[in-house]
């Protein structure tokens, strides 16, 4: 995809077509949306706050009048774009630029997520209620043609994920976030400094702050009741976004030290999309780091 990096680094204009473009493809297959705030945040990379803003609206516009010319509506592109993905990912990318933390925008993009969950709480009286009903609608299309146990079993599946779902929805826009800072900043290392890429990524840490922060949110869900405990779940859920990515990268330098290199890491890859379950220890994993410098102590003798 670095073609595709070389091409938005040519100007204004290439950048503001792929990200609008990309923008309205995103309508119809939401991953698009990655590669679309990716280019925002790479023109913010490398050529600053201002250039990466002027991309932003001028991008913006576009999609919008395209999207009023194909779908005669604009006003879902714009509060998605501007407010989900785009907005975000100009301010992390900022924070990226000006500290050259890769870890600490990470968090930052966390913490926004953790705020957007506290603020949606703050704004919805019973937000377990308001997901039970989008539920209600979304989840019969999963269970079309499954046997009548499957749908028997439609409303304990609603209750049961119901009350966690304002949390998995914040994580899932996090990852999304953050996949497309992390996919900006390989194309800004393909670029212009080859290589890069991997050091950063492998040598991500977390803070103290937030591993306590984790723990103490982690010890409010047990020790608690209510709808404290709920927000607190929900909370704890986006927090290990960001541990999901350090267990990564600990896990990738452990598995580049073996013999056999050449598929152990790969196959660390494909379990990760694969078995999504095993993704609560390999934030456990990154959690731990911030404390037992875990990359050091998973290396073989010798290495």
């Amino acid at each position: 995809m670095q073609f595709l990096a070389a091409y938005i680094m040519k100007g204004r204009m290439q950048a503001m077509i792929v990200a609008s473009t990309l923008a309205i493809l995103s309508l119809l297959f939401l991953p698009i949306s990655i590669v679309s705030s990716a280019t925002v945040a790479l023109v913010t990379l490398r050529l600053g706050s201002r250039e990466g803003l002027y991309v932003l609206l001028s991008g913006c516009a576009a999609a919008a009048v395209l999207s009023l010319l194909l779908f005669a509506d604009d006003h879902f592109a714009l509060m998605r774009l501007v407010l989900w993905f785009w907005l975000p990912v100009w301010l992390i990318a900022i924070s990226l630029r000006e500290g050259r933390q890769l870890s600490g925008s990470m968090e930052i993009a966390v913490l926004l997520g953790v705020l957007g969950v506290m603020g949606f709480y703050w704004l919805q009286p019973d937000p377990a209620a308001f997901w039970r009903g989008v539920l209600a609608v979304v989840a019969p299309l999963m269970f079309q043609g499954q046997p009548d146990a499957a749908a028997d079993n439609l409303k304990a599946f609603i209750e049961m994920i119901a009350y966690y779902m304002t949390g998995g929805f914040a994580a899932a826009s996090v990852y999304m976030l953050l996949f497309g800072l992390l996919l900006a900043r390989w194309w800004q290392a393909g670029l212009y400094n080859p290589g890069g890429f991997r050091t950063e990524f492998l040598g991500l840490k977390g803070h103290s702050y937030l591993a306590v922060a984790t723990l103490l949110v982690t010890a409010l869900i047990w020790l608690s009741g209510g709808e404290l405990a709920e927000m607190s779940a929900n909370v704890l859920i986006v927090l290990c976004v960001f541990y999901t990515f350090i267990g990564t990268a600990v896990l990738h330098c452990s598995f580049a030290n073996m013999k056999g290199s050449r598929f152990t890491v790969p196959f660390l890859y494909f379990t990760l999309f694969t078995i999504p379950h095993v993704l609560v220890l390999v934030a456990l994993c990154g959690l731990c780091d911030t404390w037992l410098d875990l990359r050091n102590k998973l290396k073989p003798n010798g290495a």
